[in-house]
């Protein structure tokens, strides 16, 4: 197998925002967030996304180190869905399936810079009729906000023929700092959802909700992200880890909170909000190798955990999962905000939640 980067010419750019104690970094191939330090309840800032520290190394085999993820995020099962009495065949990258759009999705293409100023970038992507089988030329944007207390992600997309749309940033988070070598396993984390998408052997979710009272993916209290990864279950066995769709509570459309992240050790907390009906939680099963990470460290598996919020996967092969078409004259908007603050203890954490 040839170790040539997949992705061929182009020039790699930064772009860096600060503001007081925040700062992030972005880089334009797959206009991704590498960067983000935030304040622990000490007042010390870390880094809490995971990236590669080459950033050469972004141009190899894709690990979607806080990239936007599309045109179709998460997997489409067998790489193909109809649409209108049209079959269309996608590009096949994980096993029979599409995952994240198939090979050279969006997090392997150079996004332009369309605008910037103090506190934000946006990044825009022309992607042609047919790429990788999606119908229609899809122009992609993603503005990111740095704020007072955290990130805004605005995500949005038009179209020029009926085509399916999911965008999402896959960015990989560890709240005790990227360069802590401490694993995720110990953050806590609650998820106000009463359902998830079981999966199958392949990671295609089966048409079933179902109810995660008395399983292990019961998140709507807080609990440890390591306290059941390793329990008998079918579906954490097909995820070596969890690696699912949780079918958030509540009605979409409307900016709210979808999960709380907490890491005792350096106090930092998350809030992560959504428009979408859903969040991939993925606990980096498959971290372990690769080239060495921001701080130089090579990554190991659950060094890094990802929430990311989405339509659910395989939506275009399921009827009673919430669409996720979109047709010429609208707009596909996605809204995601990470909202930082500090806690002393877990009751200080999730009391307001």
């Amino acid at each position: 197998m040839s170790d040539a980067p997949l992705v061929q010419g182009g020039s790699i750019e930064t772009v860096e925002l600060t503001r007081g104690a925040f700062r992030a970094q972005f880089v334009n191939l797959g206009a991704a967030l590498r960067i983000l330090e935030v304040p622990d309840r000490s007042g010390d800032a870390a880094n809490v996304m995971l990236g590669f520290q080459d950033l050469e190394a972004y141009r190899g085999a894709p690990r979607f180190y806080g990239a936007v993820a599309g045109r179709y995020a998460n997997r489409i099962g067998g790489a193909r869905f109809t649409l209108d009495g049209t079959e269309y065949r996608l590009g096949a990258n994980d096993g029979a399936n599409s995952l994240h759009s198939g090979p050279l999705g969006f997090d392997q293409q150079f996004w332009s810079v369309e605008a910037r100023d103090e506190h934000s970038v946006t990044y825009a992507l022309e992607s042609p009729d047919g790429f990788n089988g999606f119908p229609g030329t899809l122009r992609a944007q993603v503005r990111y906000t740095l704020e007072a207390d955290g990130l805004s992600i605005e995500l949005s997309a038009t179209t020029d023929k009926p085509t399916v749309v999911n965008l999402t940033s896959h960015g990989y988070f560890n709240l005790a700092g990227e360069a802590s070598g401490a694993t995720i396993l110990e953050h806590l984390l609650q998820i106000p959802a009463g359902r998830f998408t079981p999966a199958d052997e392949t990671q295609i979710p089966t048409g079933e909700m179902r109810a995660v009272e008395g399983t292990p993916f019961d998140f709507r209290t807080p609990r440890a992200i390591g306290r059941d990864i390793e329990a008998e279950d079918e579906q954490l066995r097909i995820g070596s880890g969890y690696d699912h769709n949780f079918v958030l509570d509540g009605t979409s459309g409307a900016l709210r909170r979808i999960a709380t992240l907490f890491d005792p050790a350096s106090g930092r907390v998350m809030d992560v909000h959504s428009t979408e009906p859903g969040v991939q939680l993925y606990t980096g099963n498959f971290l372990a190798g690769g080239a060495p990470g921001n701080s130089g460290r090579v990554y190991a598996a659950h060094d890094g955990l990802c929430l990311e919020p989405q339509r659910f996967p395989d939506s275009p092969n399921q009827p009673e999962f919430p669409s996720a078409r979109l047709d010429p004259g609208e707009t596909c908007r996605h809204e995601i905000a990470l909202r930082f603050r500090v806690a002393e203890d877990v009751a200080a954490a999730f009391g307001s939640v």
